[in-house]
């Protein structure tokens, strides 16, 4: 009868023992599984930081740009054709490039920056 209850008693304690282990296994696991995402995450805000936002600032930066041209402003094209701003409609402005002042028209996201003119610049003719 001893022998009995001490086997009894031994399958008790090794199923609790093996219930035990398991729980430790799936333990583990959610560790390992938190181990090789951390790594992820790291490499996503990285890349967030280091290459979106600042992409994104300058986006805004030449949207803002662009929403503030008047007319009389100089301007560079994508295109690389200088001219002055003579009309702005909604999406498209029309510029007068050269001696004859040409008329162009553009659609607003061609223009690739505002040229700042110097004073001395101004008694000369912009060609």
């Amino acid at each position: 009868m001893k022998l009995y209850n001490l086997m009894l008693l031994g399958s008790r304690a090794l199923a609790e023992v093996v219930e035990g282990a398991e729980e430790v296994m799936e333990g583990s696991g959610m560790i390992a599984m938190l181990v090789q995402l951390v790594p992820m995450v790291a490499i996503v805000g990285l890349l967030y930081f280091m290459m979106i936002r600042p992409q994104r600032k300058r986006d805004k930066k030449e949207k803002e740009m662009r929403n503030a041209v008047k007319v009389g402003d100089r301007i560079t094209t994508i295109g690389g054709i200088y001219g002055t701003i003579t009309d702005i409609k909604d999406e498209t402005i029309t510029i007068g490039v050269g001696v004859e002042k040409t008329k162009l028209v553009f659609a607003r996201w061609a223009i690739r920056n505002v040229d700042e003119v110097s004073i001395s610049n101004d008694g000369e003719t912009l060609v």
